[in-house]
């Protein structure tokens, strides 16, 4: 029986089911591998279902005496796995795509609600006691029905996206993309990013994370922005230049943002943090449990097909 390790307690439905399929070893932390505990895992185990934050590099590739064949993601993000390294190595890599994709486009919606009508101000003004009670021009945001969204990165999650703000809130649709998209309500594609940037209410950052999206949102964007617009990033956080974001917050260069992921992650600056005009969430894109159970379910899936010498249903490399 093959032997898997899990970096991470999943559910308990996930786990069973690999333990029905596997010899399974559980780690108890919740936190991200070290190098060493990397290294070991893939000298150690058949397979392994490692998830965000644990940086599977070139350098714990190196050696490359891997008792490991794959590494079964749980999370459609794998821009912490090298694959270039994996692949050299013979190790499959594997992700849960599918799952993921309702749970995050409503942890966008909900971030553009939050951030457009400053939800998370004003629970923080009547939790303070310092509320004195409705006015009419008290904490006025912007109503996003009718208005452009701009959608970076229309894969299945920025169509999901954008299927909820044009059928839902009426939102014009406009989007950035390497290829041209057909989809069943009307979206435009921009051949700029700037472009985009100057026409959308909302912008939603949609991208996968890597070299080639690193610091895609950058100065230049938010200059290109209309003030009175809000940025969002379910992606990555490093797709986002969170020194040239708080600069634009700071400065009222632009009205607002919704984070749900950060460039250093879990490290938030504490500049980001003392901004009324930040919305920050702790990663919650896919923090329900059915979701969650189905992210696993597929890793699961994807190690049964490999070790029954069937190519596994979500390969990368």
């Amino acid at each position: 029986m093959s032997r898997v390790f899990l970096t991470r307690p999943l559910p308990a439905r996930v786990i069973a089911a690999a333990e029905a399929a596997f010899d399974v070893e559980v780690r108890k932390s919740t936190l991200p591998m070290k190098p060493g505990e990397m290294r070991a895992a893939l000298a150690l185990y058949d397979g392994v279902i490692p998830t965000l934050g644990d940086i599977f590099d070139a350098e714990v590739f190196e050696d490359g005496a891997h008792r490991c064949k794959i590494l079964a993601n749980f999370g459609v993000g794998y821009n912490h796995i090298d694959v270039v390294a994996a692949r050299a190595c013979n190790v499959t890599v594997t992700n849960t795509p599918g799952a993921v994709t309702d749970a995050t486009a409503d942890i966008a919606m909900t971030l553009m609600l939050m951030s457009a009508r400053r939800a998370g101000e004003g629970e923080r003004l009547v939790r303070s006691g310092m509320w004195e009670g409705w006015h009419p021009t008290q904490m006025l945001g912007l109503h996003l029905g009718g208005k452009t969204v701009g959608i970076i990165g229309m894969g299945r999650i920025g169509q999901a996206i954008a299927r909820r703000c044009h059928h839902g809130f009426g939102m014009d649709v406009i989007y950035y993309n390497r290829s041209e998209k057909q989809m069943d309500f009307p979206a435009l594609r921009m051949d700029e990013i700037a472009a985009l940037a100057g026409r959308a209410d909302v912008i939603v950052v949609c991208v996968p994370g890597g070299p080639g999206t690193h610091h895609l949102i950058d100065a230049g964007v938010f200059a290109a922005m209309q003030p009175h617009a809000h940025l969002i990033n379910i992606s990555r956080g490093d797709v986002v230049e969170e020194a040239a974001l708080i600069s634009a917050l700071q400065t009222g260069q632009i009205a607002g943002a919704g984070l749900d992921v950060y460039e250093h992650e879990p490290k938030v600056p504490d500049a980001l943090v003392a901004l009324e005009s930040a919305v920050l969430l702790p990663h919650l894109g896919t923090a329900a449990l059915e979701v969650r159970e189905a992210m696993g379910m597929l890793a699961v899936e994807n190690l049964k097909a490999f070790f029954a010498g069937d190519a596994p249903p979500n390969a990368v490399n």
